[in-house]
């Protein structure tokens, strides 16, 4: 059964097995030389101009996959050699131009970078254009587009711009890591830095010194592995070394339970769970950072607990998120969460140690509440708020704005900016339809959100203060 949407998704998958292999046997060092020939075998190229430039991009491709350039602080890095195949970005003349005698788009544009050539075709001198696009609204045919590379129209907050030298360049202080650049890249000249080796290399000490390594899964695994049971998966995490396997879920249930006590309180909150859409917040609505939830994430709520349980333990956190890389690593997270994989890395591993999850038994994944666990989807938060609000028997009314990506959060975002809000919670999600579309999925689609919602369901604990019972 087919494990990935893209073949792009594919190609860097087989790196990562092949890193994380090496280091399971102890021949990283050696076998980073071999990788790309295992990869791309040759003699002929099947991606690329030719099979040196193939083998190359693999090399950057397992530079990302030991951790990236360290000096960058960005989850998020381009692959400079890799992207060179799309058109420049911008306004151009497309062949239904016909010529006409009117040249409205001449006259239209205040540059003076529209010139007609001989065969009588319009067009547009880069060194002059300055991207206004009056040309295009004023061309009857509509000849004109603007013309915006993948990653460029996936990055909802501008901050992806072409280099002199032609390659995607990150501006990182708008970047908020959301990773919709990853998915929508064809050449995968986008990717997030992995932290596979250092999962590994936990995993190998714990059998050393006996320290406890702890899987904390997000809830949209229930959307994933669509070739085995969840039980299986659970099984397999297992068998790759961890010492249990905790639901995201359960902190979810932690989260939405004190959430709804500081919406109570303070009468107007935006939720803290999606880190990149609290480090939008953060870059482009300083003035409401006080709306933000005081709340960790459900991730570092989970890890906070494991902690607290065992102080030498290490947690961690399995999802389909790229901002997560970059939010364990802040100051008030890092001692709770020691690294973050996607599902795409869990593959990964899983196929590095052979393990064929679909033939295992069914372990089993129980700890949250069905309002923990549909914190995957978009308005499951809000619904979750909203139940915690009623167990407690509390007359506060929670009136949310279910934000599903950045566009609707910027809405809601500038509505509460002007005082126009008709809600009183904004549910923050970076990616559409939430968790369940974020940019380390294996899979994408609606499928996903019935998938979450059926695993909400199966959860024994029917209430939320009946979950998080068990942690007290």
């Amino acid at each position: 059964m087919r494990k990935f949407d893209t073949k792009v998704q594919h190609l860097k998958y087989k790196v990562l097995r092949e890193v994380a292999r090496a280091e399971w046997n102890d021949t990283l060092t050696e076998s980073i030389f071999q990788i790309p020939k295992m990869i791309s075998p040759g003699p002929h190229s099947t991606m690329r101009c030719c099979i040196h430039k193939e083998r190359a991009i693999v090399n950057e491709r397992i530079h990302l996959a030991m951790g990236g350039d360290p000096e960058n602080p960005n989850a998020i890095e381009v692959i400079g050699i890799a992207c060179d195949e799309c058109p420049t970005s911008g306004y151009a003349v497309t062949e239904v131009c016909r010529g006409c005698l009117a040249r409205h788009c001449m006259d239209a544009c205040p540059k003076g970078a529209i010139y007609i050539k001989d065969d009588l075709h319009a067009v547009i001198d880069k060194s002059k254009c300055i991207n206004c696009g009056l040309c295009a609204k004023a061309c009857s045919y509509g000849a004109i587009i603007d013309r915006k590379r993948p990653c460029e129209k996936a990055c909802k907050v501008g901050a992806i711009s072409m280099a002199e030298t032609g390659e995607a360049h990150i501006n990182d202080d708008k970047c908020i890591s959301c990773g919709a650049c990853i998915y929508q890249c064809p050449f995968g000249a986008v990717s997030d830095k992995s932290f596979i080796l250092d999962v590994v290399r936990m995993l190998k000490q714990s059998k050393q010194d006996g320290t406890k390594v702890y899987a904390v899964v997000a809830p949209s695994i229930a959307s994933q592995f669509s070739y085995a049971k969840l039980g299986q998966v659970v099984s397999g995490i297992k068998a790759l070394g961890f010492h249990t396997v905790i639901e995201a879920a359960l902190g979810a249930d932690l989260v939405a339970w004190d959430e709804s006590d500081e919406l109570a309180e303070k009468g107007f909150l935006t939720s803290s769970c999606c880190p990149a859409f609290v480090e939008y917040v953060t870059k482009f609505f300083p003035k409401l950072l006080d709306k933000v939830s005081h709340n960790p994430s459900p991730m570092a709520a989970m890890g906070k607990y494991i902690k607290s349980t065992d102080p030498k333990g290490k947690v961690v956190f399995i999802g389909p998120c790229t901002a997560k890389k970059n939010e364990f690593r802040k100051q008030a997270v890092r001692p709770y969460v020691d690294s973050v994989l996607t599902f795409e890395e869990l593959q990964a591993l899983f196929d590095s140690r052979d393990l064929e999850i679909s033939a295992m038994e069914e372990d089993v994944l129980d700890n949250a509440s069905f309002y923990g666990r549909i914190f995957a989807r978009s308005g499951g938060l809000s619904e979750a708020v909203a139940q915690a609000l009623k167990e407690k028997g509390s007359d506060f009314e929670a009136k949310p704005a279910v934000c599903s990506g950045i566009e609707e959060c910027k809405m809601a975002l500038l509505k509460a900016m002007a005082g126009k809000a008709d809600f009183n919670f904004i549910e923050g999600m970076a990616c559409i339809n939430g968790c369940i579309n974020g940019a380390g999925c294996l899979t994408h689609g609606p499928k996903n959100k019935a998938g979450v919602d059926t695993y909400g369901k199966e959860a024994m604990e029917k209430t939320i203060s009946d979950a998080i019972s068990i942690l007290k």
